[in-house]
């Protein structure tokens, strides 16, 4: 696959595609097909829960989850509103009137860790530093807002230390060791599109873990908000990540 060079990219599709070109990675990447009826059926079928999610868009907006609940019941949450269907054709017609008019996908859906009775995931930041050399220099995790199926922070979503929402599921030590694993993805994951020459000097990969505590790429951000991390009491990330975005270009410091 030929790619231009580019500080961003919208696509989540092609950003999906260089993920699979990596074995190792490929491990971690939900199944991800574009969205058509048969796709749907036929992933609803295999997975039971879907994601249906825009190529190109942010910060969760027009995010769809999809349900098979048995063989003829079908539900989806679009925003706060849920709705449930007893065939696929009228759940179909029902669905794509929800939809944002363009492109979308359709991703498996994980089942997520929980905190609170909520879904979160985590949010790794991938910079390059001074001598060009990636570097992971920040993590948060994401919680969902009661009502909603993402966990973005411009979606309601409420950013809290990854130690915190991992500290029910993981003593200290293996607290830090999977910490540490999520980082070295996150890594992984720079470098693979570095390899793909696509040109970007960060990334904030979005990672959910599910209930066997297998990391799943949800989402790879080629701009994404330094902001996030200034909700974190301790600033050190913060200043670390904000440092990093600005001597790669994206923010210029007030004189």
């Amino acid at each position: 696959m030929k790619i231009k060079s580019s500080r961003t990219l919208g696509s989540k599709w092609t950003k999906t595609q260089v993920l699979l070109m990596n074995k190792e990675l490929s491990r971690f990447v939900p199944e991800t097909r574009i969205y058509t009826r048969d796709a749907l059926l036929s992933m609803l079928k295999k997975h039971k829960m879907v994601y249906v999610k825009p190529v190109n868009g942010s910060f969760g907006l027009g995010v769809i989850r999809v349900d098979q609940i048995n063989h003829n019941k079908y539900r989806y949450q679009a925003g706060t509103v849920t709705r449930s269907f007893v065939n696929f054709n009228d759940f179909f017609v029902s669905l794509n009137k929800n939809k944002f008019k363009k492109s979308y996908l359709i991703q498996q859906g994980i089942h997520l860790l929980t905190y609170n009775k909520r879904i979160f995931d985590t949010r790794i930041m991938v910079q390059q530093g001074p001598l060009k050399k990636w570097e992971s220099t920040g993590y948060i995790g994401r919680v969902a807002h009661p009502n909603k199926i993402v966990t973005n922070f411009h979606n309601s979503g409420k950013p809290l230390p990854l130690e915190l929402l991992l500290g029910s599921y993981l003593k200290d030590e293996k607290k830090k060791s999977y910490i540490l694993k999520l980082k070295q993805l996150g890594l992984q994951i720079a470098t693979q599109y570095q390899k793909n020459r696509l040109g970007f000097k960060e990334i904030g990969v979005d990672i959910g873990i599910d209930k066997q505590f297998v990391p799943w790429i949800l989402e790879v951000n080629t701009a994404p908000d330094p902001f996030i991390f200034n909700q974190l009491k301790d600033k050190r990330m913060f200043h670390k990540v904000l440092h990093y975005a600005r001597a790669n270009g994206r923010f210029v410091k007030a004189k």
